[in-house]
């Protein structure tokens, strides 16, 4: 199985939460193409434009993923997956928080500050 697909045991589990096309419309391109054409973009963080062609066309990537996310159904997606490993002990609810701080190079704490205008917002004028 290459590093980007999706094993079959998961698609088994999250294949019939997807939306099926009703009444006339066009048929959609494979589900599971589509998915993971979108997991592909996430995990790289590549631009939609650069989703390769194995997963489709990008703009037909890109508009079932924002059809999916206003019509709710990543929500109902993640909500069943989350119940079904909960119902099956394979969930970890433990939550981290990251606290990274960036701190300014030395050289750049002692700049002048341009605040387009003429008075400090933190002074009184």
């Amino acid at each position: 199985m290459a590093r980007q697909e999706i094993s079959d045991a998961e698609w088994a589990v999250i294949a019939p939460l997807l939306p099926v096309a009703v009444g006339r419309s066009r048929p959609w391109l494979d589900h599971r193409a589509v998915v993971e054409g979108i997991v592909w973009r996430f995990r790289t963080g590549a631009p939609w434009r650069d989703v390769p062609e194995r997963f489709g066309p990008w703009n037909t990537v890109y508009k079932r993923f924002d059809r999916w996310a206003r019509d709710g159904t990543w929500e109902r997606l993640l909500a069943a997956v989350q119940a079904r490993s909960d119902a099956l002990g394979r969930l970890d609810w433990v939550t981290a928080i990251d606290s990274t701080i960036t701190r300014v190079h030395q050289h750049g704490a002692t700049l002048p500050r341009g605040t387009g205008g003429v008075v400090e917002l933190q002074e009184s004028a």
